[in-house]
């Protein structure tokens, strides 16, 4: 035991073993991008299944259809006489159609301000009270008057009031169901969703005048065209990358294709082989879709309060019509109405690649886990750097004095002046809320030039910090303590930020990674150099380059950002702005510093 613990002291003193860091820090990179790479592959992925036995997915026989297609032609030209009303003169006829059928109907007032501009309207919903029920749950149906497209959701509407009357028929409802017709697809269901749990903000949104039960699960029809469809689209990404429970949609699958014969899909994807190409392309779609946390559906709202949520989008032209959709519909509303308890046993955290195939967290986490690691694997490293004296001792003369047995050979410590890095990196980020504020306050008109102005600001401040720095005459040591608190925060920030939105994480870490190895250089050339690349990584840049090959105006991005942070409290822009950003900074600041 004593001579173990003597080599451990030794090696510990060992200035080879300095040198390992960063190579174990780079393997880190490498190893957590290859593995999200095999994710597509059979070892790595999960065949997926229903947990919840008490959902009997497609095991009743739905009986929508006949007749009732004379209802839904009935509703579509009601709603086609109402196309090009206002908001309010829909609801006081959708009102007295909600009535007609015996449906409890409640309207709600609310009103947002985000950049700039004002958005207000008004929800109509009625409430179907279950027959075998005591209203201590419910089912939403979610039909918005226009959906992501800004479109007239024309058949989406209609069969939502054609199903609310098939269902007031049926006495086998042990939930109540909700049917919720909201103007838009953005705001006008977070505002009901905030309201019926009481999480409203009563000077923007009114409450709601009645209520039923704990909601169980929510449907929204998105159909706006008139032909028949080909597919489902299943679209499932709630805000801030949270998801609903998985067996939601394994049952919906099962319901559509294998009782009803339609093919579903999910992330855009209108053709899929179910080969490794296909796999890697809707992982990756969904990561970034997870990753920028926006609302994706009116579905999206109800997926924070823990209430289980999809949308449902027919795509494509062939020969399934309104009516085999609403059996769909049936169908899961059905399974729904069997739960005994709120869906738990399926997961919450996973990555789809196909509607048949998914992998769980415990398998995808590792490759987000291993790009935070490096970072907190060069901030140790640099710190025990820090410690060192300038002239370390040599490799020889340590292999000849350690060969002496009994000599204790220790490296002096050096004290470390810990003022001005925490300082710099303290100031880096209380400058990130400038930035925050702006770009969540300023109105839409003036977001595009205020982002011009900020990214040649950006560009510039690093130049100007180094310069105000170098009055102070940093040494090398304290350089590299403000490199090391700085990928400190950047590592705990992104590996706890890893279990919530994995996908934010995981492309931030990416982005970020140059900032473990980038250093300052005595060569101007290649200071300059490196400057240039880490330029390019810088979040202004970036979204500048997005916009010129997306085609999409930084305006819309900035705007669309404002309305998720005012509305559907989307954090995004804190982890833009108060993690990556000033990460990058003072990573710019250390390339620019000479000591």
């Amino acid at each position: 035991m004593p001579r173990l613990l003597s080599t451990a002291l030794s090696l510990r003193q060992d200035p080879r073993v300095l040198k390992a860091p960063p190579y174990i820090s780079f393997i880190c990179i490498l190893v957590g991008f290859a593995w999200l790479l095999m994710l597509p592959l059979d070892e790595y992925s999960r065949r997926t299944y229903i947990s919840e036995n008490a959902l009997l997915p497609g095991q009743v026989h739905t009986y929508f259809g006949g007749s009732e297609e004379n209802v839904l032609r009935a509703y579509r030209e009601e709603v086609d006489t109402l196309r090009d009303a206002d908001n309010y003169s829909i609801n006081n006829h959708v009102e007295v159609m909600l009535k007609n059928i015996g449906l409890k109907v409640g309207r709600q007032n609310y009103t947002y301000h985000s950049a700039g501009e004002v958005l207000n309207g008004e929800n109509v919903y009625g409430i179907l009270q279950a027959p075998r029920g005591d209203a201590t749950e419910a089912i939403v149906l979610v039909a918005a008057w226009k959906n992501t497209a800004d479109a007239v959701n024309r058949n989406g509407v209609a069969l939502a009031m054609t199903l609310a009357r098939y269902f007031k028929r049926w006495s086998l409802w042990s939930k109540d169901i909700i049917l919720v017709i909201p103007p838009d697809s953005k705001s006008g269901t977070q505002a009901w969703v905030d309201a019926y749990h009481d999480a409203h903000d009563p000077n923007k949104v009114a409450p709601l005048p009645i209520k039923s039960g704990a909601l169980q699960g929510a449907l929204a029809i998105d159909y706006p065209f008139d032909n028949k469809f080909e597919s489902l689209h299943i679209v499932y990404d709630g805000t801030n990358g949270q998801l609903p429970n998985l067996d939601l949609i394994n049952s919906i699958v099962n319901i559509a294709g294998g009782q009803m014969g339609i093919d579903t899909g999910i992330q855009d994807l209108e053709k899929h082989a179910n080969n490794y190409q296909d796999r890697l392309q809707t992982i990756f779609r969904g990561m970034l879709r997870q990753g920028l946390g926006y609302s994706t559906g009116p579905h999206s709202c109800f997926i924070p309060y823990h209430v289980d949520a999809v949308t449902l989008q027919p795509r494509g032209e062939g020969w399934h019509d309104e009516m085999a959709m609403g059996r769909v519909v049936e169908g899961t509303f059905r399974s729904l109405n069997n739960l005994l308890e709120h869906l738990h046993q399926s997961f919450f955290f996973y990555l789809l690649m196909h509607k048949d195939r998914f992998v769980s967290i415990g398998t995808y986490l590792p490759s987000a886990m291993l790009l935070a690691a490096n970072f907190s694997i060069m901030a140790i490293f640099l710190w025990v750097k820090s410690g060192q004296p300038p002239a370390p001792l040599k490799e020889k003369d340590f292999k000849s004095k350690s060969a002496t047995r009994g000599v204790s050979i220790s490296t002096p410590a050096v004290e470390r002046d810990l003022f001005l890095p925490c300082a710099v990196v303290v100031l880096g980020h209380a400058l990130s809320t400038i930035p925050l504020y702006l770009f969540n306050n300023l109105s839409a008109k003036t977001l595009a030039p205020a982002f011009t102005v900020f990214t040649v600001a950006s560009a510039a401040l690093p130049v100007a910090a180094s310069l105000v720095l170098s009055c102070y005459k940093p040494t090398v040591q304290q350089y590299q303590l403000i490199k090391s608190f700085s990928l400190l925060f950047l590592g705990m920030s992104l590996a706890t930020l890893a279990t919530l939105n994995f996908s934010l994480a995981f492309l931030v870490g990416i982005v970020c990674s140059p900032l473990s190895f980038v250093q300052s250089s005595t060569n101007p050339f290649l200071r300059w150099t490196l400057a240039g690349i880490m330029s390019i990584v810088s979040p202004a840049t970036l979204l500048q380059v997005i916009c010129q090959i997306t085609g999409i105006s930084a305006e819309s991005i900035l705007t669309e950002a404002s309305f998720g942070w005012d509305v559907w409290g989307m954090y995004t822009p804190v982890v833009i702005w108060c993690v990556w950003w000033p990460a990058w900074l003072i990573g710019m600041i250390n390339v620019l510093g000479t000591a």
